[in-house]
């Protein structure tokens, strides 16, 4: 006896397989973010000075004034009684909560064709900006004061430069 093997098995059983990709190519998504902080600004109140007050030369020496404030002399320079010394000051607004450094350079003060010399030292060196995104610090320096320097009123500037860590 014969079996009769229906033809629908007999093209099933000669049909060619489907096959999958070979496997060496995948596709996936990523994901991007980008985060916009607010800038970093430095403001400079025009009341605010680095004010090393009113002295006697004498034979020279320095006049220091710390950050906050205070003042001292050293070797032949005296202050004229009633004088005062002022710290500088800055204030710094930005991203809330975010950390900055701060540095400041030295100068000159100068009156005619005289300059002194000074440096200057910032309350800190680092800050961190309030939750509301401000903060401030001081500046304080040290005068070097020549005992052939005249009499005068001398002015000069110097530069606080304050950015994100």
């Amino acid at each position: 006896m014969h079996k009769i093997i229906p033809a629908a098995l007999i093209a099933l059983a000669t049909a060619t397989p489907a096959f999958a990709g070979s496997g060496n190519q995948s596709t996936a998504t990523g994901t991007a973010t980008a985060t916009i902080i607010a800038p970093i600004v430095l403001t400079h109140p025009a009341t605010a000075a680095l004010n090393f007050g009113r002295f006697t030369r004498g034979t020279g020496g320095t006049v220091t004034v710390t950050a906050t404030g205070t003042g001292s002399v050293g070797s032949d320079v005296t202050f004229i009684p009633g004088s005062t010394t002022a710290a500088d000051s800055f204030t710094v607004a930005g991203d809330a909560n975010r950390s900055y450094s701060i540095a400041t350079t030295g100068g000159n003060v100068t009156s005619g064709a005289t300059s002194l010399a000074f440096t200057t030292t910032p309350s800190a060196g680092t800050g961190t900006l309030s939750a509301t995104g401000t903060g401030s610090f001081t500046v304080g320096g040290t005068l070097t004061v020549s005992g052939t320097a005249p009499t005068g009123a001398y002015t000069g500037t110097y530069s606080a430069t304050v950015a994100y860590n």
